[in-house]
């Protein structure tokens, strides 16, 4: 006579704890993974915005500019020329002939203002952040220091520094003001360009590349 006997209790109970175990670690396996990809895919992303970010500014001080055409009877004071190369340590505004014209019949040329600096975050929850800003003026027809609109070029941002060869001094120097009499017929033949971030393991770390400025002398009248 043939035996009818099936799984006992304890054998289902074991049955079931090997399959949830195995489960488990291949839940484990999977949100190992999921979780290893999110964090690949935010550090390309936030190292895409910080390239982004270096070559547009090398792009834009590449085609940086000063000229003297402008009417005199207007701006009377070298300071006020609306043209300059104003480059500081930590800041740099300038005008540069890298304006890109978005929409169609706009009253603007491919000149501009540019400015960089970095800033505390206004967003929200980015308390204690700084970041990279940009202000851009399609009109160069004022002040250099007013006007146009701000944006971020670089969040989390920790440090920004400039830098400026002097091919006189064959060396660089962490300042270029065009509106002094000594600089203003000149701009730096290079700029370099050094922002400090926060790599994948969460370190201060710096970044570094340089621009040549194609005019890096005054046009005059003579010459348009």
């Amino acid at each position: 006579m043939k035996s009818n006997r099936g799984f006992t209790l304890i054998e289902v109970v074991i049955a079931v704890a090997i399959t949830a175990i195995m489960g488990g670690v291949i839940a484990v396996a999977f949100n190992t993974g999921f979780t290893a990809k999110e964090t690949v895919e935010r550090d390309v992303e936030y190292y895409r915005g910080l390239r982004n970010a270096l070559n547009r500014m090398v792009h834009e001080i590449d085609e940086a500019f000063v000229t003297d055409r402008y009417d005199l009877a207007r701006y009377r004071d070298q300071n006020d020329r609306p043209t300059n190369f104003i480059g500081r340590k930590d800041r740099l505004l300038f005008t540069s002939m890298a304006h890109q014209r978005l929409y169609t019949d706009a009253k603007e040329s491919d000149q501009m203002v540019v400015e960089y600096s970095l800033k505390s975050s206004t967003a929200p929850k980015a308390h204690g952040r700084m970041d990279l800003m940009r202000r851009e003026n399609p009109v160069i027809d004022g002040p250099m220091e007013k006007g146009g609109t701000e944006d971020v070029l670089f969040e989390g941002a920790k440090q920004l520094q400039f830098a400026y060869w002097d091919s006189d001094k064959k060396d660089w120097v962490d300042e270029w003001d065009t509106r002094r009499v000594e600089k203003k017929s000149t701009l730096p033949v290079r700029v370099r360009i050094s922002i400090w971030a926060l790599d994948e393991n969460k370190k201060e770390t710096r970044y570094t590349t340089q621009a040549r400025i194609v005019l890096n002398t005054v046009f005059s009248s003579s010459e348009f």
